[in-house]
C-alpha cells in the first residue's frame, strides 16, 4: 500500500509503502477492544480510600442511656447508621493492572493502524525538524495538510523536543514516539500523522519479520489470528 509523503507545506514529496503485514490486515475488534480496556486499566492508580467504622475519629462515649428515652440503643455517633459515621463496605486502594501477552498487543497495533488506513486517516509528512521552537508553524503545517481543527496524534521517529514543544499547546494534538504509542493513542483521534521516519520505524518493529499465531477470544467464539 502506497501513500504521499506530503511536506510542511502541504505539497506532495513523493510516496512510501505501508507494510500491508501491518496496515493492510483485517482489524481485529475484540483484541483492540480488550487492549484498550487494559490501557485505561493501568492508567488507574487504585488510591480510592474510605474510613470505616474502626477508623471514624469519636463515638467512644455512649451517646446517652441504654433505656427510657424511647429511642434506640446507640452504643456509638460513628456507626455506618448515622451522619458521620464510617462507611459499610467502602472501596479500598487495589491495583486494576491488568496484562496482554505480547504478540496479542502487537496484533491490536496493527489492527489499530489497519483501520486508520482504511478510513483514510493516516497522513506521512516527510519531515518535522523545525529549527525553532514555534507553535505558529506547527499549527500552520497542520493547516496545510488538512489536520486542522481534528483530534490529531503526531509520532516520530524518535524524540525531538523542538517538535513536542511546538505542538504541545494545540488543543486535541498528541505528540508521541512511534515505539510508545498504544492501541488506545492510535484508536483516539481523527487522523493520524506519521513522521516519514516513523513509517520505517513501524514497518520495522511490527512488520512480518516473525511470523506465528495466535488464539484470540471475543467471548463465544475463538477465532486464529496471524500474528508477524
Amino acid at each position: 500500500m502506497k501513500i504521499d509523503i506530503l511536506g510542511i507545506d502541504g505539497s506532495k514529496k513523493g510516496s512510501v509503502e505501508l507494510e500491508g503485514s501491518v496496515f493492510g490486515i483485517e482489524p481485529n475488534m475484540a483484541v483492540m477492544h480488550q487492549a484498550v480496556k487494559t490501557h485505561l486499566a493501568n492508567r488507574r492508580q487504585g488510591t480510592h480510600k474510605v474510613k470505616e467504622r474502626s477508623e471514624v475519629r469519636g463515638g467512644g462515649r455512649k451517646p446517652w442511656r441504654q433505656k427510657g428515652r424511647g429511642v434506640a440503643r446507640a452504643g456509638s455517633t460513628r456507626s455506618p447508621l448515622w451522619v458521620g459515621g464510617g462507611t459499610v463496605f467502602g472501596p479500598r486502594p487495589h491495583s486494576y493492572r491488568k496484562d496482554m501477552p505480547k504478540k496479542m498487543r502487537q496484533l491490536a497495533r496493527r489492527s489499530a493502524l489497519s483501520l486508520k488506513a482504511q478510513s483514510n486517516e493516516v497522513l506521512v509528512v516527510e519531515g518535522l525538524g523545525f529549527s525553532e521552537v514555534k507553535t505558529k508553524v506547527f499549527a500552520d503545517m497542520l493547516k496545510a495538510i488538512n489536520a486542522a481543527g481534528r483530534k490529531a496524534l503526531v509520532l516520530l521517529a524518535s524524540e525531538n523536543d523542538t517538535v513536542f514543544r511546538s505542538g504541545r499547546n494545540i488543543p486535541n494534538c498528541q505528540i508521541l514516539t512511534a515505539q510508545n504509542a498504544s492501541t488506545y493513542d492510535i484508536l483516539n483521534n481523527q487522523v493520524l500523522i506519521l513522521e516519514q521516519g516513523a513509517v520505517e520505524l513501524v514497518n520495522n518493529t511490527l512488520g512480518s519479520s516473525d511470523s506465528g499465531a495466535v488464539a484470540v477470544s471475543d467471548g463465544t467464539s475463538t477465532v486464529e489470528e496471524e500474528v508477524a
